[in-house]
């Protein structure tokens, strides 16, 4: 099996018709992605970075250029067999947790079962929102729990599916710094769990925490480096004076 999870050659997107005003959202990227990897993709707005996410993660189609997942291309799969391939190998974390407002955490965290064949998605979405640490607050709505407790309800659906990679959009963009290493140190620990992590961010002090950065600029690759040591959420937490708790 190749360490290679992901694949993208000469992906361009392009949204506009033929004869209008067109935007060329991602332009001519090329770049692979390995098991196991805490990766980061980060840009201004505008940048072309969520347009790649989009690609990268199945949610939307390359105009040309061809992208291969765990071994398969997927660049011209159609939309049935791509939902497929989301439901299998990915999951996804959004900037604005996307929760059902009238819905408990365990049914929030169910919902991507439904479109499965796993058994017991009760006890699956249980485990899942344990493993985030939110054992206690199982049956709350939404509007009951904080923003950084909604993100983990988020990140426990993302999980439920047990995929192979995480793809997470601004993850920490609705919250409070506290919060936001909170779901860091999530992200680091099931990344060290041996998932791979791939977060698209603006903001270099949230890239910092990866251990690789792809900083993307009018919709290419403008730099693509590795970081030796990326800063630990865990420990910036342990240290932030106790006045700064929730």
């Amino acid at each position: 099996m190749s360490d290679i999870l992901i694949q993208a050659r000469n992906l361009v997107k392009i949204y506009g018709k033929p004869g209008g005003a067109r935007v060329v959202a991602v332009n001519d990227v090329s770049l692979d992605i390995h098991r196991g990897e805490f990766v980061s993709i980060m840009g201004t707005s505008g940048s072309g970075k969520s347009s790649l996410m989009n690609i990268l993660g199945c949610l939307d189609k390359p105009t040309s250029g061809t992208l291969t997942l765990d071994g398969s291309e997927v660049s011209r799969m159609d939309d049935e067999q791509l939902a497929k391939i989301r439901n299998r190998v990915i999951g996804f974390v959004f900037q604005s947790f996307n929760l059902l407002e009238r819905t408990s955490a365990l049914e929030n965290v169910e919902l991507p079962l439904i479109y499965s064949d796993r058994q017991n998605p009760a006890r699956l979405a249980r485990e899942a929102l344990i493993s985030v640490g939110l054992e206690t607050r199982i049956h709350h709505l939404p509007s009951e729990l904080s923003g950084g407790q909604q993100q983990r309800v988020a990140i426990a659906r993302a999980l439920v599916t047990d995929p192979e990679i995480i793809f997470a959009d601004e993850p920490t963009g609705n919250l409070d710094t506290r919060s936001s290493l909170e779901i860091m140190s999530l992200f680091a620990e099931l990344n060290r769990m041996g998932r791979t992590v791939v977060l698209v961010t603006h903001e270099p002090d949230i890239a910092a925490h990866t251990r690789r950065i792809i900083r993307i600029a009018d919709g290419r690759v403008a730099e693509d480096r590795g970081n030796s040591a990326p800063l630990d959420a865990a420990k910036e937490l342990a240290e932030m004076p106790a006045t700064e708790a929730r």
